[in-house]
């Protein structure tokens, strides 16, 4: 396994990656984000990248100043934008935002994921994921950069996962199956993969409304 450093330099322990070294990230978030500097309560629904955007292949910078205005607003729009489609979760790096953070989980039921077990609302900032065991499983994933298609992708089954949320405070969780596959799937957003880089069997690749029509209506992904 190779590392990805976290803060200064984020390490992602993670397969088949190459080790990268990421420059700090720009301290006044205005500029690197574009956010309107009228703090809205709300979020706002914003464009999700689609698979070919170069911007999809960047390596995410790391937060350093947490609980300001500027990321609390980014996290609200990603919210309002991960809810309109029923996205399982969703990457700064997929509205644009070249910043190491990451929402997933939810209070009820996906409907694009109804047999899935629940995974608690995460925000997790500048992680690191650290496998536990060497078991692999293969699962269907898909994905909102990705739209209308599903495939299968190995994932470790166990794994170890680290960060911060949005005020600071540390997060330190050991999860499996489902949840581990979440964390893993986003967080691949922040080095520049997205999941049919994964596919192994292309013959568990295709069109969601053939794959699984009974959900494809509840479909624009991730």
């Amino acid at each position: 396994l190779n590392a990805f450093n976290c803060w200064n330099t984020f390490f992602l322990l993670y397969q088949n990656i190459s080790a990268l070294q990421i420059g700090k990230v720009i301290n006044h978030y205005g500029r690197q984000m574009s956010i309107p500097s009228v703090v809205s309560l709300e979020g706002k629904v914003v464009e999700i990248l689609k698979m070919g955007d170069p911007r999809l292949l960047r390596i995410a910078e790391p937060i350093e100043n947490f609980n300001s205005e500027d990321l609390h607003q980014l996290i609200r729009d990603m919210k309002a934008t991960m809810k309109s489609v029923n996205g399982a979760g969703l990457a700064a790096p997929q509205i644009g935002v070249n910043l190491q953070l990451v929402i997933f989980g939810s209070d009820s039921i996906n409907p694009r994921y109804p047999d899935r077990p629940m995974v608690p609302p995460t925000v997790l900032i500048n992680p690191i994921i650290i496998p536990i065991g060497d078991e692999q499983d293969d699962g269907w994933e898909g994905c909102l950069s990705v739209p209308g298609l599903r495939g299968t992708v190995p994932r470790w089954k166990n794994i170890q996962y680290k960060g911060f949320d949005e005020y600071g405070n540390v997060i330190d969780r050991v999860v499996d199956d489902f949840h581990a596959r979440v964390v893993q799937h986003e967080c691949d957003h922040l080095i520049g993969i997205l999941y049919p880089m994964r596919v192994k069997d292309f013959t568990k690749f295709g069109y969601t409304e053939v794959l699984f029509p009974e959900i494809a209506a509840t479909e624009d992904d991730d």
